[in-house]
């Protein structure tokens, strides 16, 4: 465990990435990611490992993992050099969680939510599970505001607007663009969350997933469905949130958002 230790100087910068199988992303550059952009909070979502079965060890953060049930499927992790005044799992009981996909972190000042949420699968043979994911953790997300501010990032398997998306009309009723998983997300911004991401750019073509076929990223095909969400009285201590496309090692790739302090 890593000694309590204050985010460097200036705006506390967390990351949070869908590293698809942490065990794949440690041999593609994902150690040296960390080490150069030096995240103060970082969240990851899909690592498909046990801790034990990864071995890492990141000097200077506190590591929380949340594997799922099932072995190397889904499960989040979370590593902070700030130790948090408490850590939870699952979305408060309000579901069940046998799929390791939340953990909440608990600042002085704020809850942050990592979140990796269920996608509605081909043939949306998950959809009516995904509405009742997206109607707890809503329920989850407003208990927590009803104590401190909220943060919540990952990958939220929905493109909410049809610019999230490279192709909207070729994809509308597909898994991640259905108007019921869109609804999920408008509901939660209007119950006084914010996008941090659309709080700097307004136009299109910013993805964060691309498909694994061939050239498909290269001419960024792609959909933003990684995301930092805010409780809206958090807006004037938001610096910064953008995406960093460039970083390889996953089919998603990195978000970041950069906030005054946790306290």
């Amino acid at each position: 465990m890593a000694k309590s230790s204050s985010p460097s100087s200036g705006p506390v910068k967390l990351v949070s990435w869908n590293v698809n199988g942490i065990r794949s992303a440690l041999g593609k550059g994902f150690l040296e990611f960390v080490a150069g952009f030096g995240p103060d909070v970082l969240c990851l979502q899909e690592t498909r490992a046990e801790p034990e079965q990864v071995g890492m060890d990141l000097n200077g953060y506190h590591a929380y993992w949340n594997p799922a049930q099932k072995k190397g499927y889904s499960g989040t992790a979370l590593f902070s050099r700030l130790e948090p005044l408490s850590i939870t799992t699952g979305p408060g009981g309000l579901l069940e969680d046998t799929e390791g996909r939340v953990i909440t972190a608990e600042y002085p000042g704020l809850f942050l939510v990592n979140v990796y949420t269920p996608n509605a699968q081909r043939g949306l043979t998950r959809l009516e599970h995904r509405g009742q994911w997206d109607a707890a953790f809503l329920d989850y997300l407003r208990l927590l505001d009803g104590k401190k501010p909220v943060v919540f990032c990952g990958d939220l398997n929905v493109a909410h607007r049809e610019i999230d998306l490279a192709n909207p009309r070729a994809n509308i009723n597909n898994a991640g663009f259905t108007p019921r998983e869109r609804q999920g997300f408008e509901n939660i911004l209007r119950a006084g969350f914010m996008d941090t991401f659309r709080e700097f750019t307004g136009e299109g073509g910013h993805y964060t997933w691309w498909s694994m076929r061939k050239g498909v990223r290269e001419k960024n095909i792609g959909w933003r469905i990684d995301y930092f969400c805010i409780s809206a009285r958090l807006r004037p201590r938001l610096k910064n949130a953008f995406i960093l496309p460039a970083v390889l090692g996953s089919d998603h790739c990195p978000v970041v958002m950069e906030l005054e302090g946790l306290d």
